[in-house]
Protein backbone atom coordinates (compact mmCIF):
# COMPACT_ATOMS: atom_id res chain seq x y z
CA UNK A 1 0.00 0.00 0.00
CA UNK A 2 2.77 2.05 0.64
CA UNK A 3 4.69 1.88 -2.36
CA UNK A 4 1.24 2.17 -4.16
CA UNK A 5 0.85 5.90 -2.55
CA UNK A 6 4.04 6.32 -3.04
CA UNK A 7 3.81 6.01 -7.01
CA UNK A 8 0.43 7.45 -7.09
CA UNK A 9 2.14 10.44 -5.64
CA UNK A 10 4.50 10.41 -8.32
CA UNK A 11 1.78 10.64 -11.03
CA UNK A 12 2.49 14.74 -11.30
CA UNK A 13 0.61 17.11 -13.38
CA UNK A 14 3.38 17.10 -15.44
CA UNK A 15 3.38 13.22 -15.82
CA UNK A 16 -0.67 13.30 -16.69
CA UNK A 17 0.10 15.71 -19.47
CA UNK A 18 2.77 13.87 -20.87
CA UNK A 19 0.14 10.82 -20.83
CA UNK A 20 -2.08 12.27 -22.57
CA UNK A 21 0.20 13.93 -25.13
CA UNK A 22 1.92 10.35 -25.66
CA UNK A 23 -1.64 8.90 -26.21
CA UNK A 24 -2.30 12.09 -28.76
CA UNK A 25 0.50 10.80 -30.54
CA UNK A 26 -0.47 7.72 -31.08
CA UNK A 27 -3.65 8.53 -32.29
CA UNK A 28 -2.46 11.19 -34.82
CA UNK A 29 0.23 8.22 -36.14
CA UNK A 30 -2.72 5.97 -36.30
CA UNK A 31 -4.15 8.39 -38.62
CA UNK A 32 -1.13 8.21 -40.90
CA UNK A 33 -0.47 5.16 -41.42
CA UNK A 34 -4.06 4.82 -42.68
CA UNK A 35 -3.22 7.62 -44.94
CA UNK A 36 -0.06 5.90 -46.92
CA UNK A 37 -0.82 6.77 -50.21
CA UNK A 38 -0.45 10.54 -49.40
CA UNK A 39 2.76 12.10 -50.04
CA UNK A 40 4.92 13.01 -46.70
CA UNK A 41 5.02 16.66 -47.18
CA UNK A 42 1.34 16.79 -48.12
CA UNK A 43 0.44 15.27 -44.41
CA UNK A 44 2.97 17.23 -42.59
CA UNK A 45 1.16 20.02 -44.56
CA UNK A 46 -1.98 19.91 -43.19
CA UNK A 47 -1.01 18.49 -39.82
CA UNK A 48 0.71 22.14 -38.91
CA UNK A 49 -2.13 23.61 -41.25
CA UNK A 50 -4.97 22.48 -39.04
CA UNK A 51 -3.19 22.60 -35.55
CA UNK A 52 -1.61 26.46 -36.57
CA UNK A 53 -5.29 27.59 -37.06
CA UNK A 54 -6.58 26.31 -33.72
CA UNK A 55 -3.22 27.84 -31.66
CA UNK A 56 -4.53 30.88 -33.09
CA UNK A 57 -7.86 30.70 -32.90
CA UNK A 58 -6.87 29.84 -29.31
CA UNK A 59 -4.70 32.65 -28.55
CA UNK A 60 -6.74 35.16 -30.46
CA UNK A 61 -9.95 34.48 -28.19
CA UNK A 62 -8.32 34.36 -24.50
CA UNK A 63 -6.10 37.45 -25.39
CA UNK A 64 -2.55 36.28 -25.73
CA UNK A 65 0.08 37.50 -27.89
CA UNK A 66 0.80 35.74 -30.77
CA UNK A 67 4.28 36.64 -31.34
CA UNK A 68 6.24 36.04 -27.85
CA UNK A 69 8.99 37.36 -26.69
CA UNK A 70 11.89 34.59 -26.56
CA UNK A 71 12.53 34.56 -30.20
CA UNK A 72 15.52 32.77 -30.11
CA UNK A 73 14.48 29.88 -28.71
CA UNK A 74 11.20 29.82 -30.35
CA UNK A 75 12.16 29.38 -33.63
CA UNK A 76 15.28 27.23 -32.17
CA UNK A 77 12.59 24.61 -30.92
CA UNK A 78 10.51 24.89 -34.22
CA UNK A 79 13.20 24.03 -36.48
CA UNK A 80 15.16 21.64 -34.59
CA UNK A 81 11.37 19.64 -34.27
CA UNK A 82 10.26 20.03 -38.00
CA UNK A 83 14.34 19.01 -39.38
CA UNK A 84 14.27 15.94 -36.50
CA UNK A 85 10.25 14.95 -38.08
CA UNK A 86 11.22 15.38 -41.57
CA UNK A 87 14.51 13.46 -41.47
CA UNK A 88 12.63 10.56 -39.24
CA UNK A 89 10.12 10.24 -42.54
CA UNK A 90 13.09 9.80 -44.88
CA UNK A 91 15.04 7.45 -42.78
CA UNK A 92 11.44 5.23 -42.81
CA UNK A 93 12.01 4.91 -46.69
CA UNK A 94 15.47 4.02 -46.58
CA UNK A 95 15.92 1.64 -43.65
CA UNK A 96 13.50 -1.17 -42.60
CA UNK A 97 11.01 0.24 -40.14
CA UNK A 98 11.86 -1.37 -36.71
CA UNK A 99 15.25 -0.10 -36.67
CA UNK A 100 13.90 3.90 -37.68
CA UNK A 101 11.29 3.70 -35.10
CA UNK A 102 14.15 2.22 -32.45
CA UNK A 103 16.44 4.82 -33.36
CA UNK A 104 13.84 7.48 -32.97
CA UNK A 105 13.36 6.50 -29.71
CA UNK A 106 16.47 7.58 -28.91
CA UNK A 107 15.46 11.27 -28.51
CA UNK A 108 15.01 11.44 -25.17
CA UNK A 109 17.72 9.63 -23.72
CA UNK A 110 19.43 12.49 -25.77
CA UNK A 111 17.82 14.86 -24.35
CA UNK A 112 18.58 14.02 -21.17
CA UNK A 113 22.29 13.84 -21.24
CA UNK A 114 22.06 17.65 -22.90
CA UNK A 115 19.85 18.65 -20.04
CA UNK A 116 22.64 18.02 -17.65
CA UNK A 117 24.75 20.59 -19.91
CA UNK A 118 22.81 23.16 -21.16
CA UNK A 119 19.90 23.53 -18.34
CA UNK A 120 22.27 22.28 -15.81
CA UNK A 121 19.67 19.31 -14.38
CA UNK A 122 20.98 16.67 -12.19
CA UNK A 123 20.76 13.14 -13.56
CA UNK A 124 20.63 10.64 -10.68
CA UNK A 125 23.60 8.07 -11.32
CA UNK A 126 20.61 5.01 -11.05
CA UNK A 127 18.81 7.03 -13.62
CA UNK A 128 21.37 6.05 -16.08
CA UNK A 129 20.33 2.35 -14.87
CA UNK A 130 17.07 3.26 -16.14
CA UNK A 131 17.83 4.97 -19.20
CA UNK A 132 19.72 1.51 -20.38
CA UNK A 133 16.68 -0.81 -19.48
CA UNK A 134 14.44 1.89 -21.97
CA UNK A 135 17.03 1.51 -24.59
CA UNK A 136 17.47 -2.21 -24.36
CA UNK A 137 13.47 -2.59 -24.60
CA UNK A 138 13.30 -0.41 -27.62
CA UNK A 139 15.62 -2.71 -29.21
CA UNK A 140 13.94 -5.80 -28.46
CA UNK A 141 11.14 -4.39 -29.55
CA UNK A 142 11.47 -3.31 -32.62
CA UNK A 143 15.08 -5.21 -33.43
CA UNK A 144 17.98 -3.60 -35.42
CA UNK A 145 19.18 -4.87 -38.77
CA UNK A 146 22.37 -6.08 -39.71
CA UNK A 147 21.75 -5.03 -43.63
CA UNK A 148 21.31 -0.76 -42.42
CA UNK A 149 24.25 1.16 -43.85
CA UNK A 150 26.43 3.38 -42.52
CA UNK A 151 25.09 6.73 -43.45
CA UNK A 152 21.35 5.01 -43.13
CA UNK A 153 22.38 5.12 -39.55
CA UNK A 154 24.45 8.21 -39.18
CA UNK A 155 21.19 10.27 -40.57
CA UNK A 156 18.43 8.49 -38.17
CA UNK A 157 21.12 9.02 -35.26
CA UNK A 158 21.75 12.83 -36.32
CA UNK A 159 17.21 12.89 -36.34
CA UNK A 160 17.21 11.74 -32.57
CA UNK A 161 20.02 14.07 -31.34
CA UNK A 162 18.06 17.51 -32.97
CA UNK A 163 14.95 16.25 -31.76
CA UNK A 164 16.86 15.73 -28.46
CA UNK A 165 17.29 19.46 -28.78
CA UNK A 166 14.19 20.00 -29.28
CA UNK A 167 13.28 19.42 -25.62
CA UNK A 168 16.11 21.70 -24.25
CA UNK A 169 14.48 24.21 -26.17
CA UNK A 170 11.31 23.55 -24.26
CA UNK A 171 13.06 23.72 -21.25
CA UNK A 172 15.07 26.56 -21.70
CA UNK A 173 11.73 28.66 -22.97
CA UNK A 174 9.98 27.64 -19.29
CA UNK A 175 7.10 29.09 -18.37
CA UNK A 176 7.48 32.74 -19.86
CA UNK A 177 5.93 32.15 -22.76
CA UNK A 178 2.02 30.43 -23.28
CA UNK A 179 2.19 26.42 -24.66
CA UNK A 180 0.11 26.96 -27.33
CA UNK A 181 2.94 30.22 -28.35
CA UNK A 182 5.44 27.57 -28.57
CA UNK A 183 3.22 25.22 -30.58
CA UNK A 184 2.18 28.20 -32.95
CA UNK A 185 6.07 28.53 -33.74
CA UNK A 186 6.54 25.04 -34.88
CA UNK A 187 3.40 24.74 -36.82
CA UNK A 188 3.77 28.10 -38.70
CA UNK A 189 7.06 27.13 -39.76
CA UNK A 190 6.18 23.48 -40.46
CA UNK A 191 3.15 24.76 -42.49
CA UNK A 192 5.45 27.36 -44.53
CA UNK A 193 8.04 24.80 -45.25
CA UNK A 194 6.65 22.01 -46.15
CA UNK A 195 3.87 23.47 -48.06
CA UNK A 196 6.13 24.71 -50.61
CA UNK A 197 7.79 21.01 -50.64
CA UNK A 198 4.77 19.63 -51.14
CA UNK A 199 3.88 21.45 -53.97
CA UNK A 200 5.21 18.95 -56.59
CA UNK A 201 3.45 15.92 -55.26
CA UNK A 202 -0.34 16.90 -54.51
CA UNK A 203 -2.96 15.01 -54.52
CA UNK A 204 -6.70 15.95 -53.88
CA UNK A 205 -8.69 14.08 -51.00
CA UNK A 206 -11.51 12.49 -52.96
CA UNK A 207 -13.06 11.01 -50.11
CA UNK A 208 -14.71 12.09 -46.29
CA UNK A 209 -12.56 9.69 -44.60
CA UNK A 210 -9.31 11.22 -46.35
CA UNK A 211 -9.97 14.37 -45.60
CA UNK A 212 -11.61 13.41 -41.97
CA UNK A 213 -8.66 11.95 -41.80
CA UNK A 214 -5.81 14.60 -42.95
CA UNK A 215 -8.04 17.08 -40.76
CA UNK A 216 -7.86 14.52 -37.44
CA UNK A 217 -4.07 14.58 -38.04
CA UNK A 218 -3.49 18.40 -37.19
CA UNK A 219 -6.47 18.03 -34.47
CA UNK A 220 -4.77 15.06 -32.96
CA UNK A 221 -1.40 16.86 -33.89
CA UNK A 222 -2.52 19.98 -31.35
CA UNK A 223 -3.56 18.45 -28.79
CA UNK A 224 -0.45 16.36 -28.29
CA UNK A 225 2.03 19.19 -29.14
CA UNK A 226 -0.28 21.44 -26.71
CA UNK A 227 0.38 18.98 -23.83
CA UNK A 228 3.91 18.02 -24.21
CA UNK A 229 5.16 21.26 -24.56
CA UNK A 230 3.36 22.42 -21.18
CA UNK A 231 4.73 19.05 -19.61
CA UNK A 232 8.23 20.03 -20.42
CA UNK A 233 7.68 23.61 -19.17
CA UNK A 234 6.51 22.51 -15.94
CA UNK A 235 8.62 19.71 -15.17
CA UNK A 236 12.36 18.93 -16.11
CA UNK A 237 13.51 17.24 -18.94
CA UNK A 238 15.07 14.22 -17.46
CA UNK A 239 11.52 13.13 -16.09
CA UNK A 240 9.22 14.08 -19.08
CA UNK A 241 11.62 13.00 -21.89
CA UNK A 242 11.48 9.21 -21.20
CA UNK A 243 7.96 8.99 -21.15
CA UNK A 244 7.98 9.57 -25.50
CA UNK A 245 8.44 5.73 -25.20
CA UNK A 246 4.55 5.28 -24.16
CA UNK A 247 4.00 6.62 -28.07
CA UNK A 248 5.77 3.19 -28.81
CA UNK A 249 3.75 1.29 -26.32
CA UNK A 250 0.56 3.23 -27.53
CA UNK A 251 1.20 2.16 -31.04
CA UNK A 252 1.48 -1.42 -30.38
CA UNK A 253 -1.69 -1.75 -28.66
CA UNK A 254 -3.31 -0.04 -31.51
CA UNK A 255 -1.68 -2.41 -33.79
CA UNK A 256 -3.15 -5.71 -31.73
CA UNK A 257 -6.76 -4.62 -31.56
CA UNK A 258 -6.88 -2.59 -34.68
CA UNK A 259 -5.04 -3.66 -37.38
CA UNK A 260 -4.49 -7.57 -35.49
CA UNK A 261 -0.50 -7.33 -35.33
CA UNK A 262 1.03 -10.19 -33.74
CA UNK A 263 4.25 -9.32 -31.21
CA UNK A 264 6.49 -12.30 -30.11
CA UNK A 265 8.17 -12.99 -26.71
CA UNK A 266 11.09 -10.24 -27.50
CA UNK A 267 8.86 -7.49 -28.17
CA UNK A 268 6.65 -8.40 -25.03
CA UNK A 269 10.10 -8.43 -22.97
CA UNK A 270 10.77 -4.82 -24.30
CA UNK A 271 7.72 -3.46 -23.63
CA UNK A 272 8.34 -4.87 -19.82
CA UNK A 273 11.61 -3.20 -19.37
CA UNK A 274 10.49 -0.07 -21.08
CA UNK A 275 7.66 0.19 -19.10
CA UNK A 276 10.10 -0.56 -16.11
CA UNK A 277 12.38 2.14 -17.16
CA UNK A 278 10.33 4.60 -17.11
CA UNK A 279 8.06 4.03 -14.10
CA UNK A 280 11.23 3.93 -12.13
CA UNK A 281 12.96 6.99 -13.62
CA UNK A 282 9.97 9.24 -12.77
CA UNK A 283 10.13 7.64 -8.80
CA UNK A 284 13.46 8.32 -8.58
CA UNK A 285 13.30 11.59 -10.20
CA UNK A 286 10.41 12.72 -8.01
CA UNK A 287 12.31 11.88 -4.76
Amino acid sequence: MVKFLELRKSITPGVRLMLLATFSFAMMQTLVKELQQFNTFEIFFFRGAVSMILCMVYLKYFGIPMIGTQHKWLFGRAFSSLIATLIFYYTLKIMPFGAAVALKYLSPIFAAIFAIFIVKEKLKAIQWFFFLLAIIGVVLLKGFDVRIELWALLLALSASIIGGFAFIFIRKIGKSEHPLVIVNYYMVTATVITGLLMLPYWQTPTTNFEWGALIGIGVTGFIAQFYMTRAMQIESVNRMAPLKYLELIYALLVGFFWYGESYTLFAFLGITLIMIGMVLNVVVGKR
